[in-house]
């Protein structure tokens, strides 16, 4: 948003423009890991660019792709082994495809990786509170970040209250580490 009049300035993120409150975007999933939230992971290349372009003929603006289940009582995955399940789908589908990439995860080096590799921007399920460091490397990119809330590991007293101060706390570390509020 701009500062003075509230309208969504345009966005870029990779090959595409977005103006957000235009139209209604849509972000296709992409689970890479054998122990998917949604039980719909995929863990060969080939399988996983054929779900990415019928997801793109399906609509999907963006492709999130995403190693490392976020499901509750899921392991967490060494960053090591989320670039192995990530990084040959990412080359792929950037080879392939011509939408916007965004990577799920919520590690720095991981982050990196990704960015140097040709994502576009980074979907953090733990919005910047998990690995402090991941705003960071979003700011050093200068890509888009979406940031969500998980409240995983803290007990709820007010739901709605603990959402907003958690996303308040997401969006300070992001400007505290030079994140632009419109990225």
């Amino acid at each position: 948003m701009t500062a003075n009049s509230g309208t969504p300035a345009p966005i870029r993120i990779g090959p595409r423009t977005f103006v957000w409150g235009q139209r209604t975007y849509v972000m296709g999933i992409l689970n890479v890991s054998p122990d998917s939230f949604s039980g719909d992971g995929v863990t060969d290349v080939e399988a996983a660019l054929e779900r990415a372009r019928r997801l793109v003929a399906e609509g999907a603006d963006i492709l999130d792709v995403g190693g490392e289940s976020t499901r509750p009582g899921a392991a967490e995955v060494p960053a090591e082994e989320e670039l192995c399940r990530v990084l040959p789908v990412l080359r792929r589908l950037r080879a392939a495809l011509d939408v916007p990439i965004s990577v799920d995860t919520s590690k720095a080096a991981v982050a990196r990786e990704v960015l140097r590799a040709g994502a576009d921007m980074i979907n953090d399920v733990w919005g910047f509170r998990r690995d402090p460091a991941l705003a960071a490397v979003v700011a050093e990119f200068g890509v888009p970040a979406v940031v969500m809330h998980n409240q995983r590991g803290r007990p709820f007293h007010d739901v709605i209250g603990d959402i907003t101060a958690g996303l308040r706390a997401s969006f300070a570390a992001a400007r505290a580490a030079g994140v632009p509020e419109e990225r």
